[in-house]
């Protein structure tokens, strides 16, 4: 192991301990990464604080259940992201689209928006509608499966393709927009 794993280890190893400087360190080290995870998730500042908030609460209270300490990083995601998703059940409404609609989603395209400023994706990524910001972050940057996001969200499979293609189609018009503003 290189030093920063055996330093994080024992920090790690600490905060299970209830040393408050440990936990005050690792929620320094993510909290940044975390939070961005809750942004992109909620779409708004006050919601991914306090989904932030919550997640260190529940890893803190629960950090003797992590069996390695060396996988803090990945497992605090998994809580950052189940509690987005739990917040998600209480706040998004999810509108069940039409069969005849879920029948003709758009074939794959080439991925246009590889060249495009990440910074831009980002904020657009924020503005699209609580559902579909919801299921493109799950399905792209969180590697859910739509069965997966069906599962977790109480929604058909159907319901979650249909909006990742909408969010899809939307930020490529938004993007596209941007880009002719500005470019």
């Amino acid at each position: 192991m290189d030093q920063a794993t055996n330093i994080q280890t024992a920090i790690v190893r600490k905060a299970c301990k209830g040393d408050a400087e440990a936990k005050a360190w690792l929620y320094q080290q993510y909290s940044k990464a975390m939070f961005n995870i809750c942004l992109r998730m909620t779409g708004n500042r006050n919601d991914a604080e306090d989904i932030l908030q919550d997640a260190f609460i529940i890893a803190f209270h629960n950090l003797k259940q992590l069996k390695e300490a060396v996988q803090f990083g990945g497992w605090l995601k998994r809580i950052v992201v189940n509690e987005c998703i739990r917040f998600s059940k209480k706040t998004v409404y999810w509108a069940e689209w039409e069969e005849e609609k879920n029948l003709h989603l758009p074939v794959e395209e080439p991925e246009w928006w590889k060249t495009v400023d990440f910074n831009i994706i980002h904020q657009e990524i924020k503005g699209l509608p609580d559902g579909c910001r919801q299921i493109f972050n799950l399905y792209v940057l969180e590697d859910y499966s739509h069965k997966a996001i069906a599962e977790s969200l109480g929604i058909t499979e159907s319901t979650s393709k249909s909006q990742y293609h909408r969010a899809r189609q939307l930020l490529k018009e938004r993007i596209v927009k941007q880009l002719q503003i500005h470019g």
